[in-house]
């Protein structure tokens, strides 16, 4: 019964967090518009943030609990699931044409920084240390990488580059200064509260059932954080308006290990991270590689339903090699 509450615990706190995440999102944007921000601002900061919230909420409480392993493995197995179940679903409903300054510019550093997350993260491997630990150091680090890649999104706007975020940002409705109000603070309280919920429970459900709070993170925190991303990416592909999910798909992975896990540690360094992990981590950057080499396979530059089926039968496979790990 205790955990079946938690269950339900879980999932409320789920549809707080991202309800949260959407009020922030609509009440910011409303404020910077009032404010006259221009489109391009409000898309880079509020509007593609707000898919991040919910994973930077949930892994800020999670680090000043101390529990480490959700932190990465919620960070971790939101991109697995970004990578093979959203693109794998959205090139089965419909092929994505992916755009080519994602494929030679995104996909290549979203490779690059998971790289460089690695190297950071692995101290014994790599630099004999006693522990392996992501510092404030490391947060900084992955945090200037963020900025350079704001910049270079920014600029690619500039050009004339269009993004959906841009898009978003120009439907925006300008609220009155009380619903605009009301919308930011209801919009922090979901994200505080549901967060909340959700970390406590789900670190009881671990305890419960004796398995790792690593597993919790790469599963149900995983798949609830992703929500947002998946619900996006499978309503663009029915309308077969996927052109842009692979941008935003490697974006938001981007977003993902740049953003949350840099602020996580610069806030509640240092952060001990768990080598079994890496295996996890090989995976991420093997599902980027595959993405690179499936646009030169049969259709070039499109993900085809085919590879889009590879794509979900090796999520599944990772599943089944999850609890095989147990």
């Amino acid at each position: 019964m205790e955990i079946f509450v938690s269950l339900l615990l879980i999932i409320v706190g789920f549809v707080l967090l991202i309800k949260g995440a959407d009020y922030l999102v609509n009440g910011a944007s409303s404020l910077a518009k009032r404010f006259n921000a221009s489109d391009i601002a409000i898309g880079l900061t509020v509007v593609a943030m707000g898919t991040s919230a919910p994973e930077l909420v949930v892994n800020l409480i999670s680090g000043a609990k101390g529990a480490n392993d959700v932190v990465f493995g919620n960070i971790i197995g939101s991109n697995i699931f970004n990578m093979f179940l959203i693109l794998g679903l959205a090139a089965v409903i419909y092929p994505i044409t992916v755009q080519k300054n994602a494929l030679w510019k995104e996909v290549p550093y979203s490779l690059a920084i998971t790289v460089v997350f690695w190297v950071l993260v692995n101290d014994k491997l790599l630099f004999g240390a006693e522990a392996n630990e992501a510092t404030a150091i490391d947060g900084i680090i992955l945090l200037v990488l963020f900025v350079i890649f704001l910049v270079y999104v920014f600029l690619n706007m500039s050009k004339g580059g269009s993004d959906s975020v841009i898009d978003e940002a120009e439907d925006i409705e300008l609220y009155g200064s009380v619903k605009t109000t009301v919308l930011i603070v209801v919009g922090i309280a979901g994200l505080a509260f549901g967060g909340q919920m959700i970390v406590d429970n789900a670190i009881k459900i671990a305890e419960s059932f004796g398995v790792s709070q690593r597993l919790i993170g790469l599963t149900i925190l995983a798949a609830g954080t992703s929500l947002p991303e998946l619900a996006t990416t499978a309503v663009a592909a029915f309308h077969k308006k996927s052109d842009l999910a692979v941008g935003n798909i490697i974006g938001s992975n981007i977003f993902n290990l740049l953003l949350v896990l840099g602020a996580t540690a610069v806030f509640n360094s240092p952060l001990s991270f768990d080598t079994v992990l890496n295996t996890d981590l090989y995976i991420v950057m093997l599902g980027t590689v595959l993405l690179f080499l499936f646009m030169f396979t049969f259709n070039k530059y499109k993900l085809d339903r085919v590879e889009g089926g590879v794509f979900l039968l090796g999520f599944v496979a990772y599943m089944v090699f999850l609890f095989q790990r147990l």
